[in-house]
């Protein structure tokens, strides 16, 4: 399973950036609110087609999170990057229910977030290397306006 260090080495890898605990923990809560927006957008979309179980097309994936998800399976640190998500990645909310595949979808879905939270870095500050409280702020920001 990933730890630490293999988490930054793919902020490295996908974005350039070097990123500490603290950095890590705001990763956590930034990957715990996208899997409750994703949960309750795929939701509704599953009620919208007579649904209870959240099927992988209920899934709010657009065309620049798919190109996302691509470049995360070819990253060096994709794999580490797997086993950590899988692992920590928190239930979605008590009304919603994930397919099987759905599951098996969702870490290349996060996967690909993760990808572009680390790029927007650079956009929110081309000079930045190391993220503070405000990058995390403005790039969270910037994610829930489209996520």
């Amino acid at each position: 399973m990933a730890g630490i260090p293999e988490v930054k080495k793919f902020f490295r890898e996908a974005g350039d950036i070097n990123v500490d605990k603290s950095d890590i923990a705001r990763f956590r809560a930034f990957v715990d609110q996208k899997i409750d927006d994703i949960a309750v957008s795929a939701r509704d979309n599953a009620h919208w087609n007579n649904r209870d179980v959240i099927a992988p097309q209920d899934l709010p994936i657009t065309k620049g999170l798919q190109e996302r998800m691509r470049e995360f399976g070819k990253l060096e640190t994709a794999g580490d990057m797997r086993d950590w998500i899988g692992q920590t990645l928190r239930r979605p909310p008590g009304d919603v229910t994930f397919g099987e595949e759905t599951e098996d979808v969702l870490t290349e879905v996060f996967g690909g977030l993760s990808v572009g939270l680390a790029r927007s870095f650079r956009i929110v500050d081309p000079e930045v290397s190391n993220p503070n409280t405000g990058h995390w702020e403005r790039a969270s920001t910037l994610f829930g306006l489209l996520v």
